[in-house]
């Protein structure tokens, strides 16, 4: 597929798709044209790299992280090595406090919303 239709199946800007092969996290062959030409897998494959991105992760730890993932249901694949675990334990640390954190700032919101209400 197209550059055009991976964009819209995974609702990801060209540009961004065009960032994920540069950085090495998608890969595209090339037509007679110079078109990039996509796999089917490349819709899931996007799909976790979008994950990843919103969980906070750089797009360097993400290339890192790819390749321990299935495309087809983001399980993992190969064995990661020792480093790499080390880095994701470092990024699930730091996303269980920003949780803390959000869930701070809603007990507060609650508070408020119950203070406002008059109950």
């Amino acid at each position: 597929m197209r550059i055009g239709e991976l964009a819209r199946r995974t609702a990801v800007s060209e540009r961004s798709l065009r960032y994920y092969e540069e950085q090495g996290l998608l890969a595209a062959r090339r037509t007679g044209g110079g078109h990039r030409e996509f796999t089917e897998s490349a819709v899931d494959r996007v799909i976790h790299i979008q994950e990843l991105f919103a969980a906070g992760l750089s797009s360097r730890t993400i290339a890192d992280v790819l390749p321990c993932m299935r495309d087809c249901d983001g399980g993992p694949a190969a064995v990661a090595t020792p480093s790499l675990v080390e880095t994701l334990l470092g990024e699930r640390a730091r996303i269980d406090a920003r949780i803390a954190q959000l869930a701070s700032s809603r007990e507060v919101l609650d508070e408020v919303i119950e203070a406002a209400s008059g109950a």
